[in-house]
């Protein structure tokens, strides 16, 4: 595992480019971006959309030094490109304009991934730091890049910008317990399994602070529509066969995965497992190989002393059931469709990966 994860967690490193040279064609999507939010309370924002020349992406390979430019390319036109089809007021569009959908999909094949905002453009690319020597954290960070005009959806993806930067002591610690179990070193397994304990109690604590400043009631009607998924849209200038794609949802972060792969929870085939599965052609391809070489590493139970071992799938399951509560209070008790952004009946399922991660106890 390169050693920036266990630094940085799942988030880019360095910082993410928050706009392009002042000198670049590409500064009119910044332009845009900042203006978008207003865009979209008028009625006529489609038709601006539609008319406005997006800029090409002037290369057809990249390399690790594009990266950064090309992730802020693939933030501004997936929030334009979500924003136009999911516009809060009239009905979602059915076909993305050739303007928008032509770039957006070269760029999204160029990061290896499908043509639609998701989690990684909506929080983990989207995010600065008001003193740079600070830590990445609530108090410290903001978006730059947002649908609408109020604080709650920054809050909203500031918290999970602090989870992804505690990732890194995730990282940090399977690592050390791969190596220890590598040694056969059980003291060292469980000391580093402590740690994972400690670190995953304090993303949930991170997470229970949702509510501090997000209204569930600005988050279902002002901008959790623009998050949903593509339901048969034409990328029109691309294909002409209508298209679905999951749209963006906390599913597709790394975190919970990363977890549940070290430890081998054994969760039962569903359809949100399925879905879960499908989840992972939308993370970041360096995320997804992160995954794999932890799913390689052997099974810590074996060696793992219980107190240890079980306090760690104890603290996944409390931060499963905070995630529970808040899909509850934010989503089930204010929606008529029982799908999330994602597009998927989440909530039946839930409880399962609950139980099923407590069943896993030595």
């Amino acid at each position: 595992m390169d050693v920036s994860f266990t630094k940085h967690g799942f988030l880019p490193h360095p910082d993410p480019l928050t706009q392009f040279p002042a000198n670049s064609e590409l500064g009119r999507l910044d332009v845009l971006g900042r203006d978008l939010a207003s865009l979209l309370e008028d009625k006529n924002a489609r038709d601006y959309l539609r008319e406005f020349t997006i800029p090409v992406w002037p290369k057809d390979t990249i390399t690790p030094a594009d990266l950064p430019a090309l992730r802020l390319y693939y933030v501004r036109l997936g929030f334009v490109a979500s924003g136009y089809i999911n516009q809060v007021g009239p009905a979602p569009s059915t076909v993305l304009p050739k303007n928008i959908a032509v770039p957006l999909c070269h760029a999204a094949k160029l990061l290896d991934r499908p043509p639609i905002l998701s989690y990684d453009g909506y929080a983990l690319y989207n995010w600065k730091r008001f003193n740079l020597a600070g830590p990445i954290a609530l108090g410290n960070i903001d978006t730059f890049q947002n649908f609408v005009h109020l604080y709650d959806e920054h809050w909203f993806i500031l918290v999970h910008v602090e989870i992804e930067a505690l990732a890194s002591e995730v990282l940090a610690t399977i690592v050390s317990a791969a190596t220890a179990m590598k040694q056969n070193d059980a003291a060292g397994l469980n000391k580093a399994l402590w740690s994972l304990a400690t670190a995953v109690k304090k993303q949930a604590d991170v997470l229970r602070r949702i509510p501090e400043k997000m209204d569930p009631h600005v988050y279902y009607r002002a901008f959790r529509p623009y998050i949903r998924f593509f339901e048969n849209v034409v990328y029109e200038g691309v294909d002409q066969k209508p298209a679905s794609y999951r749209g963006e949802t906390g599913a597709q972060s790394s975190v919970v995965p990363a977890l549940v792969s070290f430890m081998k929870v054994p969760h039962q085939p569903s359809m949100l497992m399925n879905h879960l599965a499908d989840m992972r052609r939308f993370m970041p391809a360096e995320h997804r190989a992160v995954l794999e070489e932890i799913a390689a590493m052997p099974d810590p139970k074996p060696m793992a002393d219980k107190d240890a071992f079980n306090q760690v799938l104890e603290e996944i399951a409390r931060f499963r059931e905070v995630h529970f509560g808040w899909a509850d209070l934010y989503i089930h008790q204010r929606v008529a469709d029982p799908r999330g952004t994602g597009g998927t009946p989440y909530r039946q399922w839930l409880q399962q990966l609950v139980d099923e991660t407590r069943g896993h106890r030595k």
